[in-house]
C-alpha cells in the first residue's frame, strides 16, 4: 500500500487589522447633521434642514430639552426673539410651545430663505422671519418688550457682549436671555451689563446659560448714604 502523508490544514490568513476610530470628545458641534427635529409642542418631530455651512451648529437635542425644562415647557403668550437664528430651531421650539410672537433674524440669505420656507410649511403665524443683523434687530425692539431672547452667535465672533447689552434692554424685568457660548460666562462679567446667571450647563464644547436681570441695578448697588442735613 502506498503511504500518503496527511497534510496539516493550511493556516488561515490573519484578518487585516482595522484601526478603531474614536470621535474626540466635544467635537459633535463641528459638523452639523443634515437635519434636526423640533422636540416638543405642536410642531414636535418636524424636521428642519441643516445646510453644511461654516459656523452653523444647531443647538443639540439634549441642550434644548434641558432649556425648555428650565423654562417650564409652556410658553403661551410669550414674545421671543432668536437673533442669530441659523436653522431657527430655538425660535420654532418656542412657537411650538405656544409663544405668541417669535422673531427669527438671520443675516445669511440662504438660511433666511430656508427659515421662511419652514414658517410657510408649518403655517406658523406666530413666527416672523427677518433677514439682517441680529444686534441691530434687538436694538429696534421696544425696551422691555421681550419675555425671552435667544443668543447663539458664531463662536469665533466678537458679538457676545454687544448682543448681551442689546438683549438686556429688550427683555422685560422678569424676562430671560438664553446664551450659548464656547466658554462659561460669570456673574462678574455679566454684572456691568445688568445681568446675572439663573441656570447654566455644559454639553461637549457648548456652554449654555439662562440669564435674568440683576435684582439690584449695578449702578445703584454701591451708592453711599446721603449725609444728614443739620
Amino acid at each position: 500500500m502506498k503511504y500518503t502523508p496527511i497534510q496539516p490544514p493550511a493556516a488561515k490568513a490573519p484578518k487585516p487589522l482595522v484601526k478603531a476610530t474614536v470621535k474626540p470628545k466635544g467635537t459633535a458641534h463641528l459638523k452639523p447633521p443634515g437635519e434636526i427635529r423640533i422636540i416638543g409642542g405642536q410642531y414636535r418631530r418636524t424636521k428642519l434642514p441643516v445646510p453644511d455651512k461654516p459656523g452653523l451648529r444647531p443647538t443639540p437635542d439634549r441642550v434644548r430639552e434641558t432649556l425648555f425644562n428650565w423654562l417650564g415647557q409652556d410658553l403661551t403668550g410669550w414674545r421671543c426673539a432668536d437673533v442669530f437664528a441659523g436653522t431657527g430651531v430655538l425660535g420654532f421650539e418656542a412657537a411650538s410651545r405656544g409663544a405668541a410672537d417669535v422673531l427669527l433674524c438671520e443675516q445669511e440669505p440662504a438660511l433666511a430663505l430656508a427659515l421662511k420656507a419652514v414658517q410657510a410649511r408649518l403655517k406658523a403665524s406666530a413666527v416672523r422671519v427677518e433677514r439682517g443683523d441680529g444686534i441691530s434687530a434687538l436694538k429696534r425692539l421696544m425696551p422691555g418688550s421681550m419675555q425671552l431672547v435667544f443668543l447663539d452667535p458664531p463662536f469665533d465672533s466678537n458679538f457676545f457682549e454687544p448682543a448681551l447689552t442689546a438683549a438686556a434692554q429688550a427683555i422685560s424685568p422678569t424676562g430671560l436671555i438664553y446664551l450659548e457660548a464656547p466658554r462659561p460666562w460669570t456673574d462678574e462679567e455679566l454684572l456691568p451689563l445688568g445681568l446675572q446667571i439663573h441656570r447654566s450647563g455644559k454639553a461637549g464644547a457648548v456652554h449654555f446659560h439662562l440669564l435674568t436681570r440683576c435684582q439690584t441695578p449695578p449702578e445703584s448697588a454701591e451708592l453711599p448714604e446721603s449725609p444728614a442735613v443739620a
